[in-house]
């Protein structure tokens, strides 16, 4: 791919999992009048976050991705928005103590309100509508009305991301991410599982060392990294004109270049990684860093091309991979791809997403992911980097603080059953708070573990 960038050339590039919006000047009107809206995130913080995931790369830091499917305007609220960033935070304290590592945190959060779409119509009863697409694009329930592609959605989730984003910068520096108020964070139905347990003994041991520090005369009050933490946000870059809209040129920072604004983090999905597409141009021009989905049917030799027009200066932690293969499929694929990109010297974060390749249609009719298969895939994943010699560089959950009943099994045992009574899902099905943290225990020990043989191994060379 070859010639001069623009926030709007990829208008000239073919296009897939774009809505048929019926009023194009109402379109163009809506898109031009965001193009004047404040930014919602600043190119410091997505040179931060670059620069974070270039440590992630490097096998120094390690990447918690998460958070919902797709964003709705029903579910939005503050306490959803809270115990969402409050799961997030209890998993990442989790895999720093089990690891020993840095933790970059990233929030499926603040944008991420549209989602591709298999067909582009859907069929009930005999009578065909437009599928739904998130609310980004048009509504859930299926009728005539609120299946047509509405523009001005466009306006409300700016205006929703950017709510999101003043409460997540208030949570994360203002006091509620202080190490000290760590028992603030356990959700209320989580409290009395077994992880809320397993939790509260890794607080305990926190609280010793904080003691310690407090002797020494280390405290919250005198040390920024006790009292606030970094995160930050991340969607699927989809409609691209809501995108060129909050695109915008940096001229406060040496670095220069045009940055999307609407998230630090920005991902192209399998279904829009087209190579002469749309999204992969405009996704080559922005300066944030990237997410590539990598599934099944992505061949090595396209990976490659992707790798080049994605990442051009080999940047570390400009490019992730996000793998989603599916249990008892990574040993077929993974090894296929790690061997290209460390053949060509590419330099590209590894993570997995164990959701989208394990779903399944429930004897109940509901669409699940089996516990198991999620925690299968990423077994494999670090057991594959394990064989390899390489670095697992994160993982890449759908996942909410809510009580939710959407995937089966887990410590709390959800059975197919069971689904009926908490699915409120408007997408795909997400993680609850108490399976979050379980698997954050669990890659904690994987974690662990894959630090002791990587030691055992350096030894047992240099012997």
């Amino acid at each position: 791919m070859s010639g001069t960038w623009s926030p709007d050339s990829w208008r000239g590039k073919p296009i897939k999992q774009v809505p048929s919006y019926p009023d194009a000047a109402r379109v163009t009107a809506v898109e031009k009048e965001l193009s004047g809206y404040p930014t919602l995130v600043f190119a410091g913080e997505a040179q931060r976050l670059k620069s974070s995931l270039g440590r992630v790369a490097k096998g120094e830091a390690f990447l918690l991705q998460g958070g919902d499917c797709a964003e709705s305007f029903a579910e939005f609220s503050p306490n959803n928005i809270r115990d969402t960033f409050r799961v997030l935070l209890q998993m990442a304290v989790v895999l720093t103590f089990g690891a020993g590592m840095p933790i970059v945190k990233v929030g499926r959060l603040a944008g991420q309100f549209a989602k591709p779409r298999s067909s582009d119509v859907e069929t009930i009863d005999g009578v065909e509508l437009p599928s739904y697409r998130g609310d980004m694009v048009n509504g859930i329930d299926f009728t005539e009305t609120d299946r047509v592609p509405d523009p001005d959605r466009l306006l409300k989730v700016y205006n929703q991301s950017a709510s999101t984003l003043n409460l997540l910068r208030a949570f994360a520096q203002g006091g509620f991410a202080n190490l000290e108020q760590i028992h603030r964070w356990t959700l209320s139905f989580v409290e009395n599982s077994p992880q809320g347990a397993r939790f509260e003994n890794v607080v305990s041991r926190i609280d010793e060392a904080l003691e310690f520090m407090r002797a020494c005369g280390i405290t919250a009050e005198n040390n920024q990294q006790l009292r606030e933490t970094e995160f930050y946000t991340s969607h699927e870059a989809l409609l691209l004109g809501y995108e060129q809209s909050l695109t915008r040129k940096d001229t406060i920072t040496e670095h220069g270049g045009w940055y999307n604004t609407a998230a630090h983090m920005l991902w192209v999905g399998d279904r829009t990684r087209q190579l002469d597409g749309a999204h992969v141009e405009y996704l080559r021009g922005v300066s944030n860093p990237i997410g590539m989905k990598c599934g099944p049917s992505l061949e090595t030799d396209d990976m490659l091309r992707l790798i080049d027009v994605l990442n051009p200066q080999n940047e570390p932690g400009r490019l992730t991979m996000i793998v989603r293969v599916g249990a008892g499929e990574v040993d077929k694929h993974l090894p296929r791809f790690i061997r290209a990109v460390e053949r060509e010297g590419k330099n590209v974060v590894w993570s997995c997403d164990p959701m989208h390749g394990n779903t399944i249609k429930a004897t109940s009719g509901y669409k699940t992911r089996p516990f198991d298969r999620i925690l299968g895939e990423v077994k494999e994943f670090f057991e594959v980097h394990q064989a390899e010699g390489t670095h697992a560089g994160g993982v890449h959950f759908e996942l909410t603080g809510q009580d939710v009943t959407e995937c089966i099994g887990g410590a709390q045992a959800i059975t197919d059953d069971a689904l009926a009574d908490r699915y409120h899902t408007h997408c795909d099905p997400r993680l609850n708070a108490s399976q979050s943290l379980e698997l954050a225990f669990l890659i904690a020990d994987m974690m662990k573990q894959s630090r002791v043989n990587g030691g055992t191994a350096s030894m047992a060379a240099a012997s």
